[in-house]
């Protein structure tokens, strides 16, 4: 098998709590809590789950965004977990974001074009005449006229500032682009137009994605594999079609039943969500599972495959 464009191995990101007089640490929020995901060239990979269950700060983690407390990130076979600036450097063009909010995450004060300029600007690519021709070919690219770097951000459309936010990911050439809830904040008259965009620029060019929601019906467009994300831990991973026909892990059962018209009774969990510094032992999830049992509350359970593709974290279910 070939070697996948994206290796991560053990991932943790752990925060300190500080006693807000003298700064002691008094805790430590365990936000990723020990995952294993790959990502091959050309493959959409979905991480799904929850509001604060992690998916964000994986992705950050990922492009070295934020650091991580341990684990190792191999990208193209290097290991970049702990690359100081100047050797990340060249992996910052192979990485790209997409962030969930097209109103903030574009500079209100620079013009369209100077936002796409900016990339090469500070990779030191092309001279001025060839980055305004670089930037009209990105603007046409994600289907917005030349004419549009001359405006600013406020002058668009969410929609509009959403192609404008993948046309500057798209600028430096990247390998692997990470979709931080890239549709949440739009219209859904809109998040067809973001999401076929998407996959033809990954057809065209053969990008690698991971597409971090909440939204499995957008999941279930998209990608071609999915992982489950509970409270800092993948509880499951398999191919899209084996995991919405054949999840075994009872929150991944749960996640599903609550998609319109999937067929399912609904099943809902009961108790809130845990807090990621004070985490329950064992399985993170058995306060809330319906199935767990005395072991789940003592010990973690190891990832096991079922099927070719499909790993489960889950004592109650045999491979």
């Amino acid at each position: 098998m070939a070697e996948p464009l994206l290796k991560v191995s053990g991932l943790e990101v752990h925060f300190p709590i500080r006693s807000p007089f003298l700064q002691r640490r008094i805790g430590t929020v365990r936000a990723v809590d020990g995952i294993d995901l790959d990502v091959a060239r050309g493959e959409t990979l979905a991480i799904v789950g929850e509001s604060g269950c992690g998916k964000t700060t994986t992705g950050k983690a990922i492009l070295r965004l934020i650091d991580s407390t341990a684990g190792s990130i191999h990208f193209g076979g290097e290991d970049i977990a702990r690359h100081g600036a100047a050797a990340l450097a060249p992996f910052r063009r192979r990485m790209q974001i997409v962030f969930q909010d097209p109103y903030a995450s574009l500079n209100p004060r620079m013009t369209v074009g100077g936002i796409l300029a900016a990339p090469f600007d500070i990779h030191r690519i092309g001279v001025a005449q060839d980055r305004a021709e670089r930037v009209a070919a990105l603007l046409r690219t994600v289907g917005l006229p030349p004419e549009a770097a001359r405006r600013y951000p406020h002058e668009f459309s969410g929609g509009q500032r959403q192609r404008i936010g993948i046309a500057r990911a798209l600028a430096l050439e990247p390998e692997l682009i990470i979709g931080d809830e890239p549709v949440s904040a739009l219209d859904v008259s809109i998040q067809a137009q973001i999401i076929n965009l998407m996959k033809r620029l990954q057809a065209d060019r053969g990008l690698a994605y991971i597409m971090i929601s909440h939204n499995l019906a957008v999941v279930s467009h998209v990608a071609d594999r999915v992982a489950v994300m509970y409270l800092g831990r993948v509880v499951e991973t398999a191919p899209r079609e084996e995991l919405f026909f054949r999840a075994q892990h009872p929150y991944t059962q749960a996640l599903l039943s609550a998609v319109p018209g999937r067929g399912r009774s609904r099943q809902v969990l009961q108790g809130d969500v845990p807090s990621p510094a004070r985490p329950p032992t064992g399985c993170h999830f058995h306060p809330r599972c319906p199935i767990a049992q005395t072991r789940c509350a003592e010990e973690a359970p190891a990832s096991r495959i079922l099927a070719p593709g499909h790993a489960v974290a889950c004592h109650m279910v045999s491979p």
